[in-house]
């Protein structure tokens, strides 16, 4: 569904993504882990049309959407959950979920976004309970179910995850963990994820990468990453263990 091939992208002089290259293939959940400062967020940016590559292709589905505006990479079925939430805070549950699908048009579509926001009040009951309820009087965790709920109300084939747990208790990561699941296996979404919980990240994704300091350093199945002496000692807080010990 998504390739990239030798991705360039700078904030200046600054050589942020160096080469970059990787694969999503669809219904997948891919994991992306790495340190602060690695270029994750800006993987991501670079892929949704918030920041241009230098150099490098990107398509999807076949299509070159290297360089396009964000909102066109939107209606070609890309859409992202921005690291922070950036939720609209002085709009109610319900209106950020409108918002979500401002780009969809034509006959049919007002009943097609009703019967969307109906399934992402099944998908997140809490969002029912407080669609007329300003977002940014939730707590931390109900804003990220509006963060995602509204990044799906535009129907992407594609949805980039920027650090969904950051800042949450762990039973409500685990709820967003496996909501993600829920979309992959019901609904055959196909999710790009950046997580620093690279633990969690890799026991929901089919694959992953690892990237350090704007380069893919390791690639492969979550079991091979997950049993990867590197990766254990430098992301699971494992000295070269077993994964299971």
């Amino acid at each position: 569904m998504l390739i990239l091939k030798n991705i360039n992208t700078f904030y200046g002089d600054i050589h942020v993504l160096k080469n970059v290259s990787l694969h999503i293939g669809q219904g997948e959940i891919v994991a992306l882990i790495g340190a602060n400062g690695a270029g994750k967020s800006t993987l991501l940016n670079t892929i949704s049309g918030i920041v241009a590559p230098r150099s490098g292709r990107i398509s999807c589905g076949g299509s070159d959407i290297t360089g396009m505006s964000a909102d066109r990479i939107v209606r070609e079925g890309i859409s992202q959950v921005p690291e922070g939430r950036q939720i609209f805070g002085p709009l109610s549950v319900l209106d950020n979920l409108r918002l979500g699908a401002y780009c969809r048009r034509g006959s049919g579509a007002a009943q097609r976004i009703d019967d969307d926001i109906a399934l992402m009040y099944e998908m997140f009951p809490r969002l029912h309970e407080r669609r007329e309820q300003l977002a940014g009087t939730l707590s931390g965790g109900e804003q990220q179910m509006v963060a995602i709920a509204r990044a799906l109300m535009s129907a992407p084939r594609l949805l980039l995850l920027d650090e969904p747990s950051m800042g949450l208790a762990p039973m409500v990561v685990s709820e967003i963990f496996r909501a993600i699941a829920r979309l992959r296996d019901q609904h055959a979404t196909t999710v790009f994820l950046v997580e620093q919980n690279a633990k969690m990240a890799l026991k929901y994704a089919d694959r992953g990468y690892v990237i350090e300091t704007g380069k893919i350093m390791f690639e492969g199945s979550s079991q091979y990453l997950l049993e990867n002496h590197e990766v254990q000692r430098a992301y699971l807080g494992r000295q070269k263990k077993p994964i299971w010990e």
